[in-house]
């Protein structure tokens, strides 16, 4: 039996202490009660039929993205069988029809496991966010994203940016795996994904130890906690987290900030130079790609003396503070290198 690691809690946090300790350490934390003071977590507690009409009264009347994994998926947005195709649809849908459904669906025994993904909370029901402030988020253009479904399982997989997600609806488990623990974990494709990020390929819940015997080391390293509503965890980015949604009807609104899924991100993304840096060196021997590593290591991970210190300011170029000119003139560079 696997014996999972705690992750640690906070009863009392403010944006200060998350921001300024919590964050820069890259470590995950849970937040009992985040949330429990939003009507929107508190709807839920009366029924979940009071939760939708909660949400009714918001909605603008525009549709999303929703996704149906048929009963036989066992409740899992995955692959198919032999990994030529995903095990579920996904369609644009009204979201008052979709939380029609979710509730119809309550009583039956067989169903399929539905779920919104990801929607703008702003766009989809505006004012919800004025009904439920978080003081952490107030002051900035950080717009979070609401998922709402039934019981349902998220593959582990990673986000590119920092993520704070409350459970607002329902409990969900999350299993949480450190960076370090990537190549134990067996991720699958860059470039086709169930749903953006890249999956393992491991069943967490019924792992095939002689096809991935290295998931054994994962497992000694796996964190997991249960939340309810009101109640958020800190995921850093590149923190590899499997979801499962445990009722008939949950929900989830996350805040990601500061990476490849924010707002404004940055262009090129982290993803797309690794895209691009497997494209450069994968014709290259081990030897000559550790040699590499000694150069990433140097410039860019700062593993011993800063690239920056010894070099006069007037020539840091992508070492130091980058004008918006400079920025345009390296990406017009790329794109002829790209085009040749």
């Amino acid at each position: 039996m696997t014996v999972y690691k705690s992750i640690p809690e906070y009863t009392v946090l403010n944006a200060q202490q998350f921001f300024n300790d919590i964050v820069p350490n890259q470590t995950p934390v849970v937040i009992r009660g985040f949330a429990k003071h939003w009507p929107l977590a508190q709807s839920f507690q009366q029924s979940p039929a009071s939760f939708v009409s909660y949400l009714g009264q918001f909605y603008s009347g525009i549709k999303t993205t929703m996704v149906v994994a048929p009963p036989s998926a066992n409740k899992r947005f995955y692959y198919n069988d032999d990994m030529t195709d995903i095990n579920f649809l996904t369609g644009e849908e009204r979201l008052d029809l979709f939380l029609d459904r979710l509730l119809e669906l309550v009583d039956r025994e067989v169903y399929p496991a539905i779920s919104m993904q990801g929607a703008s909370a702003n766009d989809i029901l505006p004012g919800l966010l004025q009904d439920n402030p978080t003081d952490f988020f107030n002051d900035s253009d950080i717009v979070p994203r609401l998922w709402i479904g039934n019981e349902g399982i998220v593959n582990t997989h990673y986000d590119g940016s920092d993520n704070l997600a409350c459970v607002v609806a329902g409990r969900r488990r999350f299993t949480l795996f450190p960076p370090q623990q990537t190549g134990n974990l067996y991720p699958g494709p860059l470039n086709f994904t169930p749903a953006g990020a890249p999956t393992s390929l491991v069943d967490i819940d019924k792992p095939d130890f002689e096809q991935y015997p290295l998931f054994k080391e994962a497992l000694a390293q796996a964190y997991r906690v249960e939340l309810g509503p009101g109640d958020a965890i800190f995921i850093p980015m590149l923190w590899w987290h499997h979801v499962e949604s445990l009722e008939k009807v949950n929900a989830l609104m996350n805040y990601w900030w500061n990476g490849s899924s924010a707002p404004h991100a940055s262009s090129p993304s982290p993803i797309d130079s690794l895209n691009i840096a497997l494209l450069a060196m994968r014709n290259m021997t081990p030897k000559q790609r550790d040699a590499w590593r000694c150069l990433f290591d140097h410039y860019l991970f700062k593993q011993g003396v800063d690239p920056a210190s010894y070099i006069p300011e007037h020539q840091h170029h992508l070492l130091g503070e980058l004008s918006p000119d400079y920025v345009a003139a390296i990406k017009d560079y790329f794109i002829k290198k790209l085009q040749q």
